[in-house]
């Protein structure tokens, strides 16, 4: 009976969390299909332990970001990206927010995982540094330092991003 409740409660958890949990692991990765591959792992990991996790979301979200950092570790290889003859699933925005989404996509390309981690937690998932070190696994003042690292080299690779967010704001009044 224990378990049958655990398995659904497993089973709703991954209905409710796919999404954003998919959206993060991109984030972290660039890659659709590697960032499928890492929440996969991610739950499956987690579905061993379902029945013992108290905070589920601050496990599975653990696991992926640990995940993220061990495979880049593994793997030391970068994605190329192939042109298709294939049409794209949905039209892009135009303007302003296309262009910062590119420099976005490619200036976190450029992070290191952990920096990447850090800045996908503190600022588009919107957690605080105590939490954001606490699904890492570390302390507050490396959460700190990753992050002033992690804009230090943002604003020093990527300076289009300052003028791009600049533009946007001048648009939007």
């Amino acid at each position: 009976m224990r378990q049958d409740a655990a398995r659904r409660g497993f089973d709703d958890f991954v209905r409710a969390e796919s999404d954003a949990l998919i959206r993060s692991a991109y984030l972290l990765t660039g890659d659709r299909y590697h960032a499928e591959d890492l929440v996969q792992t991610a739950l499956a990991r987690a579905a061993t332990r379902w029945h013992k996790i108290e905070e589920p979301r601050a496990y599975v979200y653990r696991i992926l970001y640990t995940q993220s950092v061990s495979w880049w570790r593994r793997r030391r290889i970068r994605v190329v990206e192939t042109l298709t003859g294939d049409v794209p699933e949905r039209q892009a925005p135009a303007g302003p927010d296309l262009e910062l989404a590119v420099v976005l996509r490619q200036a976190l390309g450029r992070l290191t995982p952990r920096q990447r981690a850090v800045l996908v937690l503190r600022f588009y998932e919107d957690h605080s540094e105590a939490e954001t070190a606490v699904r890492l696994g570390c302390r507050i003042g490396t959460v700190k330092s990753q992050t002033r690292h992690a804009l230090d080299r943002l604003r020093r690779l990527a300076p289009e991003l300052a003028e791009l967010v600049n533009l946007k704001a001048e648009v939007g009044s």
